[in-house]
C-alpha cells in the first residue's frame, strides 16, 4: 500500500531503512504475530456487531491464519514503503479484494492497534521477568534458612561492624527484592485496559463493542479515555523503574558477594561452574558473573533515562516519539534485566559460605564491642559512658596484639555482679532479637515467604486470564470459520 488517496509520493529508500529499517523473517514474524491476534479478535468483535458479513469475515481468518501457519513467509521480499503493518494490510486487499480485505480496518486505528501490541508485549515481558524474580527470591529465602547460623561480621564502610548470620544477610537481600517484586506486579496490574477502540485518538462512532475485543485479548476490560490510551506510555517507564530498582538490589548483592570471595575476605566460595580463569594467570579464580549482574542494571537505568527523555514535553496525544522512539529502549533493557536475575539465581544458589573463616574473621574483627557495651547498659550504665568504657578496651586490646574482646574491666562505681563476658557467638547474634535483628530472622523468612506465596498467586492468576483469552479467541475464530456463526462463538466464552 503507497498511497492514502491524498499522498501519491513515498519515502525514499534511504528513508525508509532508517525509519522502518530492513526487518528480516524473524523481525517480520515478530512484530505482525500480534498484529494478526489483533486482528482476529477485531475480525469476531465486527462479526458480533454486525459490521462484518460472516463470509467476509471467514474469508479474512482464512487468510490471516494461513499466513500466521507459514510465519508469514508469503510477505517476505514484498515491498513496504510505509512500514510492515500497511504492507501486511495491503497483502489482504490484493489476496482478497477491496470489499473483503480494505474492511478489516473498520473501527480503529494504527494508534490503537500499538498501543495495544506494546501493552501486549509488556504484559508478557512483565509476566516472564516476574516469574524469574520470584524464583530467585525463593532461592534466597531457601538459603536464608539453611544459612541463619553461619556467623559473620556486617559491614559498614567497609569495616567490620556487627556480628550476624550469612542467612539474615541473604534474608536482607529478599527483604529489599520483595518491594521491587511488589513495584512489578502493581505495574503488571495495570496493564488492565485494552486501548483497541481508541481509535486514531477519540474512539469511533461505530457501533463496535471494545469490551468484547479486550475480553479475546486478555484484558479486563476497554479503554476509559481514548487520548490517554494512545498517548500514554507511563506503564512502560514504571516497568522500567521497577526493573531498574531490581537491578539494583541485584548489582548491590553482588558487589558484596564478590568481595567477600576475594582472597583477602574468603567469606565466600564459588565452584568451578561459576568462575573464569585467564589468559596469562594460571593462578586466578574470577567470579565474573558477578560482574555481569552489576553490569546489567545499568541498561535499564539508561533505558528509562532514554524512554523518558523522549516523552517528556511530547504533546499528550498520539505521537511517534512517545509511542516508537521512546518505547524502542525497554525491550533490550527488561531482557538485560531478566538475564541478570537468571545469574543471580544460579550465583546465590552457589555460593558457599566459608563458615570457618567467617566465625574467625567475626571473632577477630572486634565487632562485639557494641554488644559489651549494651550489656553494661542494660545494667544500669549510661550509654555513653559504656561507649567510652568499650572504645577503651578495644585501644588496649589492639596494642596489647590481642585479637578479640569478649570480657573487659569493670568501670568504677559499676554495680555489684555486673556481667561483661559474652558466650558463643551464635548467641551473640540470636540475642539481638529485637529491631528486626538476626535473632528475628526465622521470623522475617517466614512473612517473605507468605508474601512470595501471595505474589505467585497474583502472577497465575495473570496467567491464567491469558492463557483463558487464547482459548476463547481461539473456540470464536473456529465457529466463524466451521460456519456456526457468531453465537456459538459467545457460548463458547460463557
Amino acid at each position: 500500500m503507497s498511497s492514502t488517496g491524498r499522498l501519491t509520493h513515498i519515502l525514499g529508500p534511504r528513508t525508509r531503512r532508517v525509519v522502518y529499517g530492513e526487518p528480516d523473517p524473524g523481525a517480520i514474524r515478530g512484530e505482525l504475530e500480534p498484529i494478526s491476534t489483533i486482528d482476529m479478535a477485531h475480525v469476531v468483535m465486527l462479526t458480533e456487531c454486525g459490521l462484518l458479513p460472516a463470509d467476509t469475515a471467514t474469508a479474512l481468518l482464512e487468510r490471516i491464519t494461513r499466513l500466521r501457519a507459514e510465519g508469514f513467509g508469503s510477505l517476505h521480499g514484498l515491498p513496504a514503503p510505509r512500514g510492515l503493518y500497511l504492507m501486511y494490510e495491503g497483502h489482504l486487499v490484493s489476496e482478497l479484494g477491496t470489499d473483503v480485505g480494505g474492511k478489516l480496518h473498520t473501527g480503529r486505528s494504527r494508534n490503537d492497534i500499538k498501543a495495544t501490541v506494546t501493552a501486549m508485549r509488556l504484559r508478557s515481558v512483565l509476566t516472564d521477568l516476574l516469574g524469574e524474580v520470584l524464583r530467585l527470591q525463593a532461592v534466597l529465602l531457601s538459603r536464608a534458612r539453611a544459612h541463619r547460623e553461619v556467623v559473620m561480621p556486617i559491614y559498614t564502610h567497609f569495616q567490620p561492624a556487627m556480628p550476624v548470620s550469612y542467612g539474615y544477610y541473604l534474608c536482607g537481600i529478599a527483604t529489599a527484592l520483595d518491594r521491587d517484586i511488589t513495584a512489578l506486579r502493581q505495574t503488571l496490574d495495570e496493564l488492565d485496559r485494552c486501548p483497541l477502540g481508541a481509535g486514531a485518538v477519540s474512539g469511533t462512532d461505530l457501533p463496535i463493542e471494545p469490551a468484547r475485543t479486550a475480553s479475546l485479548l486478555g484484558f479486563a476490560g476497554p479503554p476509559l479515555h481514548a487520548i490517554d490510551a494512545v498517548a500514554a506510555r507511563d506503564t512502560l517507564l514504571r516497568a522500567l523503574a521497577a526493573a531498574s530498582s531490581a537491578g539494583v538490589t541485584l548489582s548491590r548483592l553482588a558487589t558484596d558477594l564478590q568481595l567477600w570471595s576475594t582472597q583477602e575476605f574468603g567469606l565466600i566460595e564459588f565452584p568451578e561452574r561459576l568462575v573464569g580463569g585467564s589468559s596469562a594467570m594460571p593462578q586466578k579464580r574470577n567470579a565474573f558473573l558477578l560482574e555481569h549482574v552489576k553490569a546489567k542494571a545499568g541498561a535499564a537505568i539508561g533505558a528509562w533515562t532514554a524512554s523518558a527523555a523522549a516523552m517528556k514535553s511530547a504533546p499528550f496525544t498520539n505521537s511517534i516519539e512517545v509511542g516508537t522512539e521512546a518505547v524502542a529502549p525497554a525491550w533490550p533493557a527488561l531482557a538485560a534485566v531478566r538475564d541478570s536475575v537468571l545469574l543471580a539465581q544460579v550465583l546465590v544458589s552457589g555460593a558457599r559460605p566459608a563458615v570457618e573463616r567467617m566465625e574467625r574473621r567475626t571473632a577477630e574483627s572486634f565487632v562485639t564491642a557494641t554488644v559489651i557495651a549494651n550489656r553494661l547498659v542494660a545494667q544500669g550504665v549510661p550509654f555513653r559512658t559504656a561507649h567510652h568504657i568499650v572504645g577503651a578496651a578495644v585501644r588496649e586490646a589492639i596494642e596489647s596484639g590481642a585479637t578479640e574482646l569478649t570480657k573487659i574491666a569493670l568501670p568504677d562505681g559499676a554495680p555489684t555482679g555486673t556481667a561483661t563476658e559474652l558466650s558463643s557467638l551464635r548467641d551473640v547474634v540470636a540475642a539481638h532479637d529485637r529491631g528486626g535483628g538476626p535473632g528475628e530472622s526465622d521470623a522475617a523468612v517466614g512473612v517473605l515467604r507468605e508474601r512470595l506465596t501471595a505474589h505467585g498467586r497474583r502472577l497465575a492468576d495473570h496467567r491464567g486470564r491469558t492463557r483463558d483469552a487464547e482459548r476463547r479467541l481461539d473456540a470464536a475464530v473456529e465457529a466463524l470459520l466451521a460456519g456456526h456463526g457468531t453465537t456459538a462463538a459467545k457460548d463458547g466464552e460463557r
